[in-house]
């Protein structure tokens, strides 16, 4: 192994190739979460190496204190359960077993961080193949891994390696990605639109790997605080589980991330009542059919009392969920969505109705085309400020300021590109909230109620560019220039027709 110290780019380079040189016939929504798990695996075991390394210069051949030492630690690696163990077994057939074996006594180890945080069965034949394939693979994975010591590298750098890898498989994993990351730029843009403050409880109730939450978190850290808490719940148990390592990587053990469905089993619970968060951020699935409208009406939350979504549309469930979950008065809210929730009418027309009257929805955002690998539709973000509702600090102010954004990209061939510039022109657009001709509008809610409360962007956000006036005299002019070189060429081709002997 070497000591090397690596770069950000160093590291993101040497993981996706020994991730992607090992890969065999393995779906890439799949193969991340192993390939993830090793990931993680060599990380603890490059730290923990590294902790019993110093505790033995310390202690000597004082075994028993340098153990007891190790297991106060932020983590403890019980015997036989290391990445240099399972290296020096690597030629035996039952690999995967053992893989899974080492797994189960970290677990089992420390059970108040990592239950359960390895998912994966890396002996499993339906996913990985025959015994003779499912080895080749694991050897080959094994062996690029340990060319690499984690030891040295700080939370940052692998945290921002281990996201890196996770939207590298979501770009390989297709529509498939959409359930475990959303695109690093996008989840920056809703991260500062948010604008989480310090000391705040942050939610991110789609969880998904934990990247949005992430961002977030680090938006307060600009302020020069790290005195925030992260929160969360994710639907699917392997992108649960790499929220969970996520977070740990990223040096968040304390993040209370949150395994079941949201909408019909929220987790985040206290004293019997659902948590109240001062900032939320999400990307929910869009227009999630079968989300549990039936069981809307008997919610022992009273969530959905401004109205049931339809049953094949979940997208105002979650906004539902999310509002009633934010602080009252104080909560801010920032959230993915597709454009049909501003104008669609039935019941979501109600909902978004009522939430106009209580005056919380302070933005909407309208994003480019070809953002997300899940889908190429244009998506919008709403920003939803309780703090403008009775007896809130900004109920005076009683309008909604539109960006119509969907120019603001970098084409590329795989998907558009959210750009740095692009984010900040949007963001420092929304904090001076002025109109900008063909860009942004702030409207009142009486033109909004006048609109049968639509918020459809271009009925407010006039992007129409009239054609240049066509120039009639300059036209004619110029067709007079032309005419003698189209006589002179009439009669050039007679010429060459006669010579073919062509009449």
């Amino acid at each position: 192994m070497t000591n090397k110290k690596y770069t950000q780019e160093d590291l993101n380079k040497i993981l996706w190739e020994a991730a992607d040189s090992s890969r065999t016939q393995v779906d890439a929504g799949i193969y991340k979460d192993y390939v993830l798990a090793i990931l993680f695996f060599k990380y603890l075991s490059d730290l923990s190496k590294k902790k019993r390394n110093e505790y033995k210069e310390r202690f000597g051949n004082d075994e028993k204190r340098t153990e007891e030492k190790m297991k106060l630690d932020r983590f403890y690696l019980p015997p036989k359960s290391s990445f240099d163990y399972i290296y020096s077994i690597i030629e035996q057939d039952n690999l995967g077993e053992e893989i899974n074996k080492s797994l189960h006594r970290i677990e089992d180890a420390n059970k108040e961080k990592l239950d359960g945080v390895f998912s994966v069965d890396f002996n499993s034949e339906s996913t990985l193949g025959k015994l003779t394939e499912r080895n080749k693979m694991l050897r080959h994975l094994i062996q690029d891994f340990a060319k690499m010591d984690l030891a040295d590298v700080n939370d940052d750098i692998i945290g921002n390696s281990y996201m890196y890898m996770i939207e590298r498989f979501g770009a390989d994993a297709g529509k498939k990605a959409g359930e475990f990351f959303t695109v690093r730029n996008v989840a920056k843009l809703v991260a500062k639109l948010a604008e989480p403050k310090p000391g705040a409880r942050i939610c991110d109730p789609c969880t998904g790997s934990g990247g949005l939450l992430l961002l977030a978190g680090e938006e307060v850290e600009k302020q020069g605080s790290k005195n925030y808490a992260l929160y969360g719940q994710e639907s699917t148990g392997s992108t649960y589980q790499l929220a969970r390592m996520n977070m740990f990587l990223h040096g968040k053990d304390s993040a209370r991330i949150e395994w079941g469905d949201t909408l019909n089993n929220p987790l985040l619970v206290e004293n019997d009542h659902l948590m109240k968060f001062d900032t939320i951020v999400a990307n929910p699935p869009f227009s999630l059919k079968k989300w549990g409208a039936e069981h809307a009406d008997a919610d022992k939350y009273k969530r959905f009392w401004r109205g049931t979504p339809p049953k094949d549309k979940g997208d105002f469930a979650f906004i539902t969920h999310m509002v009633e979950t934010a602080k009252p008065k104080t909560g801010r809210i920032a959230v993915i969505v597709p454009h049909g929730v501003l104008f669609r009418g039935g019941a979501e027309g109600k909902i978004r109705e009522q939430l106009l009257k209580e005056n919380v929805i302070e933005a909407v955002i309208g994003l480019p085309a070809g953002l997300f690998q899940t889908t190429g539709i244009p998506v919008a973000i709403l920003v939803i400020d309780r703090s403008r509702e009775k007896r809130g600090e900004n109920e005076s102010k009683k309008d909604v300021f539109f960006i119509e954004a969907s120019k603001e990209f970098k084409a590329n061939k795989a998907q558009n590109i959210l750009t740095d510039e692009n984010i900040e022109k949007i963001y420092s657009t929304y904090k001076t909230r002025k109109d900008i001709s063909k860009f942004a509008r702030k409207v009142s809610l009486k033109e909004i109620e006048e609109n049968d409360f639509n918020l459809n962007i271009t009925r407010y956000v006039d992007t129409f560019t009239e054609e240049a006036p066509v120039d009639i005299k300059a036209n004619l002019k110029e067709l007079a220039e032309l005419e003698p070189q189209l006589e002179k060429l009439e009669k050039q081709m007679v010429v060459y027709l006669k010579e073919l002997g062509i009449k």
